[in-house]
């Protein structure tokens, strides 16, 4: 862990090389489950999971598959994690996994996965992928926490509600009201978090000289 290339693994998908905002990997996801903050961690949970495990299993297998069917044993591997984590959300976390609806079926398409599962698993020992797996998740699943707070915020005036429970109200109070603030709607359709994702990308490349020369 404490090896250089094992931080930058961990670390740099969290920052300069972000699989969202600089890879501009995994957009689609973050449009669709990003109107509310619950399903977009439950989100980030289940990628960061299945990213991290797949990594481990493709590099502990890197010297056995063929190479002109490593793409299909990729994917099923990646398909029995989703199938896994899918259950698992339908058994403990059942209205948060009909909100995610398809898209949890759909990590296995994740361009995230199979970016990793080939340019870095396939080349490397299972603890740097696990940690590249991990890194990558996280930096997934930070870009969806940031659009999901101020989606939700501005859109419903709320943080964690669910279909179920209310959340904790934040602006729907009559002080907010008197003061003329209104939820915005348009901050809960899908165009709206593709300008927040633009914003992140804008700033992050504003304050980062290194990725103003990509």
């Amino acid at each position: 862990m404490s090896s250089k290339k094992n931080k930058e693994a961990l670390l740099t998908p969290l920052g300069l090389n972000n699989p969202v905002t600089v890879q501009v990997l995994g957009i689609c996801s973050a449009l669709a489950v990003t109107a509310k903050l619950v399903p977009a961690i439950v989100m980030g949970i289940s990628v960061t999971i299945i990213t991290a495990l797949s990594n481990v299993v493709i590099s502990c297998l890197r010297k056995t598959i063929p190479l002109r069917i490593r793409i299909i044993v990729q994917l099923v591997v990646v398909a029995a994690l989703v199938t896994i984590v899918s259950g698992v959300l339908k058994a403990f976390a059942y209205d948060i996994s009909v909100q995610l609806s398809v898209y949890v079926g759909l990590i296995i398409t994740n361009c995230i996965l199979m970016g990793r599962l080939e340019a870095f698993a396939m080349q490397n020992d299972p603890w740097p992928s696990f940690l590249d797996g991990v890194g990558n998740g996280l930096g997934y699943a930070k870009i969806l926490i940031i659009v999901a707070f101020f989606r939700e915020l501005f859109g419903s005036g709320t943080l964690f509600a669910t279909d179920t429970q209310p959340g904790i109200n934040v602006l729907n109070h009559d002080f907010v009201a008197n003061a003329g603030y209104v939820n915005n709607g348009l901050m809960l359709m899908p165009p709206m978090a593709l300008i927040i994702v633009a914003c992140i990308i804008w700033w992050q490349r504003a304050h980062n000289k290194d990725l103003q020369q990509k």
